[in-house]
């Protein structure tokens, strides 16, 4: 018998040995209702030492729920999520973190806790970083002066000690520990400072133990794979050439200069914006939780080349998180001082810790000029320095001692998810960490980003949390489509849409704006990790806008093709209408069941006809790039939030 699978016997054996046990003789905890009355869970407040060593007066009300197995008992062992970022407050996901971990909850408890300086538990705050006139340097440093000698105290270290109190005040004498992104930081940490309290631990989006890593090598490494499997078999339409080269000629050509693109805001009004190279890593990393967003790049790029800087624009002001919805992605998660104070206080950055602020930046633009250019090609040395936290936090005043190395990991029951594309936490990571403990097994999602349980697209993390729970292997994922291929060039103009005559071209501008917006709200609906909002707008790729509404969507002259402009209603389920107009198109008015029978008059001449063939390629993906999703007519889609598991 493989050691593995003697590991995961354990898991279950342990398991059941646990129902129903007494809890540990310390438990002082004391739970009640929670004030939201959430079905099946209770919630306490624990206090803790803001410095456990006394120094810096203060104290820590952490913030906690449990759902237990059974009312008015404890198991021997409690399930212990723990939310990304840093900055992310846990207790808000209970549900989820009930639904997506019930394949270890059949036998343990669920205890949920925002981590020190979150949610609940006394959050940490700073009005320098949302003062209006200030510069990222002032800001950050003046964040640092409002914390005072605290900002010290919000470490991984604090949290891996505020999760031993958690385990002894509320009476477990064992813990699993599912981390996402940043969370599996903090597992890791816990599990290295107490192997004896650790049973199995289930690490989603790996950072490693000592990570990240401020010079993103491992991201860097990995996106031409990234887009080479996003391309493969010809996936990316009309990119004559490897994705690798068109990157690479987009990325130099940008280097030598921005270039301004004209964007649609989603009030309609149009305004001018300046692509960096910077935009396009930022791309590539805000596509880990919307994969809508790699899904338009390829297509974008090559345009971008060819002379429409519009698709690029586009995208880059979506990355930012510019078009009116809150993205997960466009800022620090959360709580912005936490994240600092712990990103800045605790990360291994490429410079004196006791410097000042310009001999830091020297200092890292030194280092990553003695890599090879490589490490970050096809990126210049700029992207690289600012890829991840070395720039703002080299305005932060450190008021701790560089954090100690992580020591030895436990050889315990270890199931490491990993998505195939996400490149903020890398394949590379997972791997990595499956090195140090011993038996761990490495789940590689396909067509996954960040937050694999949370959001991948075929299920396949789900299944394998079951089978690790219940004792069995966990099988690998079968090869899937991707449910966000990449879509096509947009037309620069209506000669270049197919169809044999003007008419018959412009209906199929007609679908294809229609399947735009319907791919904006998608993403930003990811963006925002919710499902797509009433009252929400996004901006035409040339002009115009489109509303959300409870049945469809409203088109106010949007325009995806130059010159063809889209007016009228799109329905989720009955006849959809519209108005086209523009000096390109045959004007007039179309009609479109349910069914997909077009009817109506452009160009003065009517027209009739059957639409099922193009609408049953959207509904399965390759017309739109949303394969497995509902095409532009049919319900309006509902995106499901991720879980917990953003880091910067």
């Amino acid at each position: 018998m493989s050691r593995t699978r003697t590991l995961l016997i354990a898991v279950a054996a342990g398991a059941l040995a646990a129902v129903g046990s007494p809890a540990s003789a310390g438990a002082a905890a004391t739970f009640g209702a929670c004030p939201d009355a959430t079905a099946g869970f209770e919630c306490a407040t624990v206090p803790v030492p803001l410095d456990r060593a006394g120094a810096t007066p203060g104290t820590i009300s952490l913030a906690v729920r449990r759902a237990p197995l059974t009312p008015g008992t404890r198991t021997a062992t409690a399930v212990v999520p723990l939310a990304g970022g840093p900055g992310q407050a846990a207790t808000p996901f209970s549900s989820s973190f009930r639904a997506a971990l019930a394949p270890a909850l059949t036998t343990r408890d669920l205890l949920v806790f925002d981590q020190r300086g979150t949610g609940r538990s006394t959050p940490l705050s700073c009005s320098a970083l949302t003062r209006q006139g200030l510069s990222e340097a002032q800001a950050v440093a003046g964040c640092a002066a409002q914390l005072g000698p605290a900002r010290a105290f919000f470490r991984t270290a604090e949290s891996v000690a505020d999760i031993e109190t958690l385990r002894v005040e509320a009476g477990y004498d064992k813990l699993v520990l599912y981390g996402v992104s940043y969370g599996t930081k903090v597992a890791l940490a816990y599990a290295a400072a107490y192997p004896q309290r650790v049973e199995a631990l289930v690490l989603d989006s790996v950072l490693p133990a000592d990570g990240p890593d401020t010079l993103r090598r491992a991201t860097f490494a990995e996106i031409p794979r990234v887009l080479g499997e996003l391309c493969a078999g010809n996936a990316c339409p009309g990119l004559r050439g490897s994705i690798g080269g068109v990157l690479s000629q987009s990325v130099r050509r940008l280097a030598r200069g921005s270039a301004r693109g004209r964007v649609t805001a989603p009030d309609g009004s149009r305004l001018t914006f300046r692509v960096t190279e910077q935009d396009i890593f930022d791309i590539l990393l805000a596509g880990d939780l919307n994969p809508a967003l790699r899904a338009e790049l390829p297509a974008s790029l090559r345009a971008y080349l060819d002379g429409d800087r519009t698709p690029l624009a586009r995208l880059a002001v979506r990355a930012r998180g510019l078009t009116g919805v809150a993205s997960q992605q466009a800022s620090l998660p959360d709580n912005d001082a936490l994240f600092l104070a712990t990103r800045c206080e605790e990360s291994l950055f490429p410079f004196d810790r006791a410097a000042g602020r310009d001999q830091r930046l020297a200092q890292a633009r030194a280092a990553i000029a003695g890599l090879p250019a490589a490490a970050y090609a096809p990126f210049s040395p700029a992207v690289a320095l600012g890829s991840e936290m070395t720039v703002p936090c080299a305005s932060w005043p450190v008021a701790s001692p560089p954090p100690a190395a992580t020591g030895p990991l436990p050889a315990v029951p270890t199931l490491i998810l990993e998505g195939s594309t996400d490149l903020r936490t890398p394949l590379l990571n997972g791997r990595l960490v499956a090195q140090q403990v011993p038996g761990a097994r490495v789940l590689n999602v396909p067509f996954a980003g960040h937050s694999v349980l949370g959001g991948e697209p075929a299920g396949c993390a789900g299944r394998a949390v079951q089978a690790f729970f219940a004792g069995q292997p966990v099988a690998d994922c079968p090869a899937i489509a991707n449910p966000f291929s990449p879509t096509s060039r947009p037309p620069t103009r209506l000669s270049r849409v197919s169809g044999r005559t003007k008419a018959a071209r412009t209906v199929n501008a007609l679908l294809a704006t229609l399947t735009d917006v319907r791919r904006q709200f998608i993403g930003d609906a990811l963006a925002a990790g919710t499902g797509i909002r009433v009252g929400s707008r996004t901006g035409g790729l040339r002009a115009g806008f489109a509303e959300a509404t409870r049945t469809g969507f409203r088109f106010r002259r949007v325009s995806y093709v130059p010159d063809v402009r889209v007016t009228g209603f799109l329905s989720d389920r009955g006849t959809s209408s519209f108005t086209i107009s523009g000096s390109a198109a045959a004007r007039g008015r179309v009609r479109i069941t349910a069914s997909g029978r077009i009817s109506g008059t452009l160009g003065g001449k009517r027209i009739s006809g059957s639409a099922s063939r193009a609408l049953a390629a959207r509904r399965s993906g390759a017309a739109d790039g949303l394969t497995g999703r509902p095409g532009p007519i049919g319900p309006v889609p509902r995106v499901a939030r991720p879980l917990a598991g953003l880091a910067r």
